[in-house]
């Protein structure tokens, strides 16, 4: 299978998920955006849930990876979370930017196969959130739990940008206030 492709199939479909959402897209649709037979496409894909799942696999690995580098640049505590968590907000600002009537379709609400996805990627994340603070995966979920709230009904996305580093300057600051009451 050409990875090429696949991807021109890919990105394809996200143009049209993002302009009719993923249930009114047709693989008549998918085809069509990618400049492929109907037939061509079924050599690359089984079906639109298939096409779904490694679209937001793509979408959620991507991420992952810009998170993980993020995750490892230098010593600075909040620079580090605000990498690795500003990945994620920035996902879902591009998803809505590109999609506000279906991004949560895209992003995993209500799309079983996403879901799935999405949860792998959440699990994935909070993991490396846990390793950048340390080993504590309560704390690890506290801020991706903050992260998901500013995702919510996001109107402002540079305030959304700042408000993310407004927390997590908040809660490193509680962590050394923390750290220094125990020590």
């Amino acid at each position: 299978m050409s990875a090429d492709r696949l991807g021109t199939i890919l990105d394809a479909a996200y143009r049209c998920f993002a302009r009719h959402g993923a249930s009114r897209t047709t693989m008549d649709d998918i085809a069509a955006e990618a400049g492929l037979s109907r037939t061509a496409l079924y050599q690359y894909v089984r079906n639109k849930d298939d096409v779904l799942e490694r679209l937001c696999r793509r979408l959620f690995d991507d991420a992952l990876t810009r998170a993980r580098a993020a995750a490892h640049t230098g010593d600075d505590l909040v620079v580090r979370l605000e990498g690795v968590l500003g990945t994620k907000l920035e996902l879902v600002l591009e998803i809505l930017a590109d999609s506000p009537h279906h991004a949560a379709e895209l992003l995993g609400a209500g799309a079983r196969i996403a879901a799935e996805v999405g949860a792998a990627y959440q699990v994935r994340l909070r993991d490396l959130v846990t390793e950048v603070l340390g080993g504590s995966s309560e704390h690890a979920e506290v801020l991706l739990a903050f992260t998901r709230g500013l995702e919510t009904g996001v109107t402002d996305p540079a305030a959304a940008r700042a408000r993310l580093r407004q927390g997590i300057h908040i809660f490193t600051a509680g962590l050394q206030a923390q750290k220094g009451g125990n020590g």
